[in-house]
């Protein structure tokens, strides 16, 4: 059954960061095939990783994304805004740890939340809408084989590397970024770095279905 990327639960733990994304000013929509470009591939990749179905081994699956989510996301981006300030007071091993671990999660979360195939299909808008701080947003929509649709944003930076996604807006206004940052802030306060590894990894294991 496929999932939506941010439960309900998190959504309500959210607290003070909630909405925060859809305050976030849009300038008129532009048209960047680039960054439409890469989402539209990604949204392939999930499809891909959703017909192999849960009959296909997890790592399997896993290895099959891995390389989408590599060229869609700016994971090292993500993680620090995620971690907060104490990103640069952590010695390097801590930090190497805390990427790999991240990377890991990541793919994982997108494995286990879309895990089957029933007719589903993305719809990817050909324009992108522009930020204040010049990011640009790609929109898309899951659709059910029902009609029921499902909306997720892609808030996309350009860098050295090209576009890269920085954010992923549930419903078009909740940032996943902000849902991590509270859930990481809670966890780096009672063990540090080495707790958020294990807490990743401990996720990990569980996504993949080894408890």
């Amino acid at each position: 059954m496929t999932r939506l990327l941010i439960d309900r639960r998190s959504l309500l733990r959210l607290g003070g960061f909630a909405g925060v994304a859809g305050l976030m000013p849009f300038a008129r929509a532009v048209a960047d095939p680039a960054a439409v470009a890469l989402i539209q591939y990604f949204c392939n990749a999930l499809i891909q990783v959703m017909r192999l179905g849960a009959t296909t081994p997890f790592s399997q699956r896993l290895n099959v994304l891995a390389p989408a989510i590599d060229a869609t996301f700016d994971l090292d981006r993500i993680l620090q805004v995620s971690v907060g300030l104490g990103w640069s007071a952590m010695p390097p091993a801590q930090k190497a740890a805390l990427q790999t671990a991240f990377r890991t999660y990541t793919i994982a979360s997108y494995v286990n939340n879309f895990d089957s195939y029933t007719g589903q299909r993305f719809t990817v808008s050909p324009t992108t809408r522009s930020l204040s701080n010049g990011d640009q947003v790609v929109a898309t929509q899951f659709i059910s084989p029902a009609g029921d649709s499902h909306k997720l944003d892609y808030v996309m930076n350009r860098g050295t590397r090209g576009w890269k996604a920085v954010d992923v807006l549930e419903d078009g206004t909740i940032s996943q970024v902000a849902v991590q940052r509270s859930d990481f802030r809670r966890t780096l306060q009672q063990g540090g770095a080495p707790a958020l590894v294990a807490s990743l990894q401990r996720k990990t294991r569980q996504l993949a279905g080894g408890g």
